[in-house]
């Protein structure tokens, strides 16, 4: 593939724009300056640096982000910032591919809910992960406000019904780890649906937060608004993710 083709599927900008990052002696591959946008590259496993940014060439963006509370999960935020707001700005720009223009959130989280969010610009990944026909689990460690009862927890793993729906929803998991501290694993995403549930029996929610997805952990050393690639052995986790 030629270099500045390579950039711009990468999100570096335009074409031209990408040639003359090549032109200007911008882009560095194996400790080279590069300065013919023309020349071919071998795509995968390209790495290489533009202005001083690493970059590992990937054909379609996988990655984790930690959130952090008092933000958004918009393009186009209200009131808090986004988080798209952590990522350097070639993810957010890269080119359109089915649909999916530049990365975007598998899903959301509320703006006071803070942990893992998976983020992509693969469309079948995001439908594959989203979507309540997959039954891909999710865990939430959950504040509550009061301590919680044996009752509470046994409820929420038969059911409950939710104000939009007569179905009773139910809990894949839940677990008391301390009176006021409850693991709970959802295998479908309804709107404050973790809020809605303990609600429902009579608790209340003081703390959210996603601390994995599928067999996916957020990483302890992942901290709030940092994020990294995927990697092979996160995406093998993830295609087993069913519950």
């Amino acid at each position: 593939m030629r270099l500045e083709d390579i950039l711009f599927s990468q999100g570096f900008g335009t074409r031209r724009v990408c040639a003359g990052l090549v032109q200007q002696g911008f882009v560095v591959i194996a400790g080279q300056v590069c300065e013919d946008p023309g020349e071919f590259f071998q795509p995968e496993g390209l790495r290489f640096a533009v202005q001083g940014m690493d970059w590992p060439y990937a054909e379609r963006a996988y990655l984790m982000l930690h959130k952090p509370a008092g933000t958004e999960c918009s393009q186009k935020p209200s009131t808090w910032p986004s988080i798209y707001t952590f990522l350097p700005g070639p993810l957010r720009t890269r080119p359109q591919k089915a649909a999916v223009q530049g990365v975007q959130a598998v899903g959301r989280l509320d703006q006071d809910t803070t942990g893992l969010l998976l983020l992509t610009d693969d469309g079948k990944f995001i439908h594959r992960m989203s979507s309540p026909k997959h039954h891909v689990p999710k865990v939430y460690e959950v504040t509550v406000k009061h301590e919680l009862t044996v009752d509470q927890v046994e409820r929420l793993l038969a059911g409950v019904v939710l104000d939009d729906d007569p179905k009773p929803v139910k809990a894949a998991a839940c677990e008391a780890v301390t009176p006021l501290h409850l693991r709970l694993t959802l295998t479908e995403g309804k709107y404050h649906q973790v809020k809605r549930m303990v609600a429902a029996v009579g608790n209340r929610v003081e703390g959210l937060h996603r601390s994995a997805i599928g067999s996916l952990i957020l990483p302890e050393d992942l901290l709030p608004g940092q994020w990294r690639w995927l990697s092979a052995a996160d995406l093998a986790l993830m295609s087993a993710s069913k519950a």
